[in-house]
């Protein structure tokens, strides 16, 4: 089995660069209108019985004037899955339980209904196969042809330095994903999706953690673009009654749905930080 430790810690260490950039950008953008509002960030670690080192994370939340309630959390745990849990993870298995994992999760909602929230999330894990997964997509409550135009153009130029296929694959996966059964809706107007992007040997895992890389930049580079173009827009009180009602949808995917959500519970994470994803207010009809 091949020892991933200095490959976890590298993309560990991305993770925990781009969350600094990432905060740094939004906490310039409360400054802009006005606000004197930061994340704070709050350590905690993970328990397992038996484990001497089950590792943990950091929960960053900010509550603020253009970011209604924004999170960004990494976290890096190891420990074994609960047998029945294994048996639905990529190269576990009740008999082969371990795994490692390194993210970063990102959630904001906005308190201008004009201005879209956003999910973004890139991982790598390890048990007895290791990959790469994540994505981002946009969530407005009110969409703007121009901003979804937007963002699918930086995630397909991301994309298009590694693969010519993997945008349209990528994105497709995201559509299928961000969907509501029990509403027929899609949560959003989407972006890409990507798992199990296997590291068979290091050359592998160079190409894809390079491709997460691009990612996060992509992200980076095009959501507070969005922000800082409609976050002055005047709003009524119809505007708002959409967002909440929005907001009730968001909830109820990432409740039911969410693999993400799951895979934090179902490890041991910090309910906190696993639940930051959902929003401040909502309503239901």
């Amino acid at each position: 089995m091949t020892d991933w430790t200095s490959q976890t810690a590298r993309a560990k260490e991305w993770f925990e660069s781009l969350r600094t950039r990432i905060c740094n950008e939004f906490e310039a953008i409360e400054r802009e209108a006005g606000s004197d509002a930061a994340f704070e960030f709050r350590p905690w670690q993970r328990e397992e019985e038996g484990n001497t080192d089950p590792g943990g994370g950091v929960q960053g939340l900010m509550k603020g004037k253009v970011f209604e309630k924004v999170g960004v959390n990494v976290s890096t745990v190891k420990g074994s899955f609960a047998p029945e849990f294994a048996a639905t993870i990529n190269g576990a298995s009740a008999e082969s339980p371990g795994f490692t994992a390194t993210g970063i999760s990102l959630v904001a909602h906005m308190a201008n209904p004009h201005v879209p929230a956003v999910h973004m999330n890139t991982r790598f894990l390890t048990t007895q196969a290791a990959w790469f997964g994540g994505g981002a997509d946009l969530n407005p409550p009110l969409p703007y042809d121009e901003d979804t135009a937007d963002f699918h153009a930086a995630f397909r130029a991301a994309c298009a330095l590694h693969n010519p296929t993997y945008y349209d694959r990528f994105k497709k996966w995201a559509d299928d994903y961000f969907y509501i059964p029990h509403r027929g809706v899609h949560r959003g107007v989407g972006g890409i999706f990507y798992d199990h992007m296997e590291c068979a040997d290091p050359q592998a895992f160079g190409r894809n953690f390079q491709f997460t890389r691009d990612v996060g930049e992509a992200f980076l580079g095009i959501f507070p673009k969005l922000v800082r173009r409609r976050m002055d827009t005047e709003w009524s009180e119809a505007d708002k009654r959409q967002q909440l009602e929005w907001r009730g949808r968001y909830a109820e995917f990432n409740l039911v749905y969410d693999r993400g959500t799951l895979f934090g519970l179902k490890t041991g994470g910090n309910v906190d930080a696993i639940l930051m994803s959902l929003p401040p207010e909502a309503t239901w009809s």
